[in-house]
Parts: C-alpha cells; sequence; structure tokens
C-alpha cells in the first residue's frame, strides 16, 4: 500500500526533519520521500494537519492472556488495541498458560508477528512456570528469541535466583526485567495501605514492600554485576532509590504505568473495581514523584501495564476482584492529561528508551527507512466506549469518557491500521 501523510509536525530528534511540517511519501512500507506539498499519484492519503508523526510506539510491559485465557484477550484483539493506542511493538509478560519458558512458547509469538502489523517480543520468564524456583534455560531462550527475562507479575522473590540470573544474563547482556514487591507485606492486601484502604475497611499493601525488594536487588546488583529493570515502580521511595542507584553508576533502569501517573488510592473510594491493580495506587504525593521522575529521566520508560480481564473477574466486590485494567488505548490521552505542554519532552519514553533498554534497533524518520510510525493529535477528542474499544476487556476506568489525544494510524511492515479518529 502506498500512504502520502499529509503536514504532519515529525517528532524525532534522531532525524533531520525533527519538529519540522512536512509530507511524508511511503511506497511498499519505504519512506521514499519526505518534503513540502507533495504531490503523489495512487496513494491513500492521511491529513495529519495539526497532528504529529512519530517512530512506532513501544510498550515495554502488556499481558494479552494468549494462549490459555484467551476469553479475557487474544493475540488478534490484543494487537488491534495496541494499534488503536498508538503502539507498533509490544514486549508481552511471559504469565500466560503455560508460562513463556520454552523455546515453543516464545516461536507462538514469533508466529503471529510474521504476518502482523504488530511486533509481539516475548518476554520469557526467568524460572520455572514463574514459580521462582528453578531457573529455565535462558541461553536457549535467548536464541530463540526472547528479548528479556521476567518472572512477569509475579516477583523474583528468591533471593538465590536473583542473584544467579544476574549472573547467569551477563554471558549474552541479557536484561532482567523484575517487579518488585515483597509478597509476605502484601498477602491478602487490596490497595494501598494508608488513611483510605482504612477508612474503606480494606487490608492494604504498603509501600515498603516495594522499596524493600528494590534495596534488595540494587545491593545485589553491586554485588553481581549485570543489569536491571524494575517494573511498574509505584512509590516516591522508589523513585528516591533508583535516583540514587543511578548516580552511583548502577546499571539500572525503571517503568512506571501510565495509569500511576494520573491516580491515586483515593480514586477508589467509589470501591470500583477498575481501580483493583497491582501494585496498587497510592496518594498523591507518590503520583507527583513518578511524574517528577520522568520528567527528570529517573524513570525511563512509560508502559501501558495492560491487564485485561473479563467482567466475571472485574464486577464483583472489591475484595474478590483480579487485580488488572484495560489500558491500551487510554494511553495517550493519559499522558495528554498529565503532561500538557511537557507531554513532547516524554516521547522518548516510549519510542526509542524502550527499545535502547532492549537492544532493538530504532526506526528512523528519513527518506529509505522503513516505515514504522504513528500519527496522532494531541487535540482530537473521541468517546471510549464499547464501540471503540478493541479489547475484549471493559474494565477501564476511562471507559464512557471523552478523551482528549487521538491516534490517527500506525504503520509498520508496509501494513497501515487507520482509527476513526483519522476522519
Amino acid at each position: 500500500m502506498n500512504l502520502l501523510i499529509r503536514g504532519a509536525h515529525i517528532l524525532n530528534p534522531d532525524s533531520p526533519f525533527h519538529n519540522s511540517i512536512k509530507d511524508i511519501f511511503i511506497e511498499a512500507g519505504v519512506i521514499r520521500q519526505i518534503g513540502d506539498n507533495l504531490s503523489v499519484e495512487n496513494a491513500e492519503l492521511i491529513d495529519a494537519k495539526g497532528c504529529y508523526v512519530s517512530v512506532g510506539w513501544f510498550d515495554l510491559r502488556a499481558n494479552f492472556q494468549d494462549p490459555g485465557l484467551e476469553h479475557k484477550e487474544d493475540l488478534e484483539s490484543g494487537s488491534q488495541a495496541a494499534m488503536a493506542a498508538g503502539f507498533t511493538d509490544v514486549l508481552l509478560l511471559p504469565n500466560a498458560q503455560p508460562v513463556v519458558d520454552s523455546k515453543n512458547a516464545v516461536a507462538y509469538y514469533q508466529k503471529w508477528s510474521k504476518y502482523s502489523l504488530v511486533d509481539l517480543h516475548p518476554m520469557a520468564a526467568v524460572s520455572l512456570k514463574a514459580e521462582g524456583k528453578e531457573l529455565t534455560e535462558m541461553i536457549d531462550l535467548h536464541s530463540a528469541g526472547a528479548k528479556a527475562f521476567s518472572d512477569g507479575v509475579k516477583p523474583i522473590w528468591h533471593t538465590d535466583i536473583m542473584l544467579k540470573s544476574l549472573q547467569y544474563l551477563q554471558k549474552f547482556d541479557g536484561l532482567l526485567i523484575n517487579k518488585p514487591e515483597d509478597e509476605l507485606l502484601t498477602a491478602f492486601g487490596h490497595m494501598n495501605e494508608g488513611e483510605v484502604s482504612t477508612v474503606m475497611g480494606l487490608k492494604g499493601m504498603p509501600s515498603i514492600a516495594e522499596s524493600l525488594m528494590i534495596q534488595r536487588d540494587l545491593e545485589l546488583l553491586e554485588y553481581a554485576g549485570g543489569k536491571v529493570h524494575f517494573s511498574l515502580i509505584s512509590s516516591k521511595d522508589s523513585v528516591a532509590l533508583i535516583r540514587e542507584a543511578k548516580a552511583k553508576g548502577l546499571k539500572v533502569t525503571c517503568d512506571v504505568g501510565v495509569n500511576y501517573l494520573k491516580f491515586i488510592d483515593a480514586d477508589a473510594q467509589s470501591y470500583d473495581t477498575n481501580f483493583k491493580v497491582n501494585p496498587p495506587y497510592r496518594t498523591e504525593q507518590d503520583r507527583l514523584a513518578l511524574v517528577e521522575g520522568v520528567l527528570d529521566g529517573t524513570i525511563d520508560v512509560i508502559v501501558s501495564d495492560h491487564y485485561p480481564h473479563d467482567e466475571e473477574c472485574k464486577k464483583l466486590e472489591f475484595d474478590l476482584a483480579d487485580f488488572g485494567t484495560n489500558n491500551l488505548q487510554g494511553f495517550l490521552p493519559v499522558l495528554i492529561d498529565v503532561f500538557g505542554d511537557d507531554f513532547e519532552k516524554v516521547v522518548d519514553r516510549f519510542t526509542s528508551k524502550p527499545r535502547e533498554i532492549l537492544g532493538v534497533t530504532l526506526p528512523k524518520i528519513e527518506e529509505g527507512a522503513d516505515a514504522c510510525l504513528t500519527i496522532f493529535s494531541k487535540d482530537r477528542t473521541w468517546q471510549f466506549n464499547k464501540q471503540t474499544n478493541l479489547s475484549k476487556s471493559l474494565a477501564s476506568p476511562l471507559m464512557n469518557q471523552e478523551l482528549k489525544g487521538a491516534v490517527l494510524a500506525v504503520t509498520n511492515k508496509g501494513q497501515v491500521f487507520k482509527t476513526n479518529n483519522e476522519a
């Protein structure tokens, strides 16, 4: 398919066209021309005047629940929602059924990616069945195409497993990703421990459960070497610890879920289970520290933390409902809401930074480059509802709201996906 993107504001610091408004002509998946008032025959037109184009967005943390729980989400619906959200690449958690701890499991996602616009990058488990007891064959999994190693939604609770993983992965410069949580401190908890949980009568999950795990892992990192990425940090203490570790020169990176930049524990006072997530939303002080951490570079990546559930798992009493929500299509509107005029300063947190951390080649916006692009508007509004939602899950606190910030289209591997926001 030939495509002409008309009048887009290019956001790509690595491109000579950064911050300029240009037409982009794409032929057979390759950027052929970038210029002014291009005249091209037999090309589909996207009118991007007043809109932006960047390299395709990369989500460093999502769970499509496939295989095993396809009634919650499958690769087709998850990819559709990802494209509508602006993502051309997604790193998938290993917590499928079965867990991604074998070469065949890695190949399952690679086969899908051959024909899909969205590249699905498999994350392999650190331990067999993600139980934290016995290491997987990480060298074989890496050779098979696993992009990173993590037990995903489960923290690496076993200290010796964590230490051996740091040592083992240095053989091929592999990336270890850990969700920092001491599950003995959060057991039977449902939300952040504090005034709100006390008033609501729910057992809390203290932020120290996160910061203690980060302290442990940083000490192990200093002792063993290697590199570690903390996924879904949620507290001001975590931001401070990681900022200090970076200042010491440790090879540490981290991400935050986009929803943690907007919501706090007080939002759950209505007992709406769409606010039940793990880690839990914390206080306004924590939220502000996370926003500051993104702006000053302490937090390297913003992820969707897409963890979809069916209604049977969410339409329950708060203490019985599952953790997790549908976060993909609300990604851009939340960022616009949180960062406003500073939005352009954080685009690299979901374009270049995830690829840099994973060692994945960064696409370019230049003539002759493969077209891996996201076209979006900061100002257009749209309704997020059952009709526009492309995920199987309706579990989103943004459902049935008018949202500001719309993705128009994505293109990758010669394919184009246009949303209803393009008109």
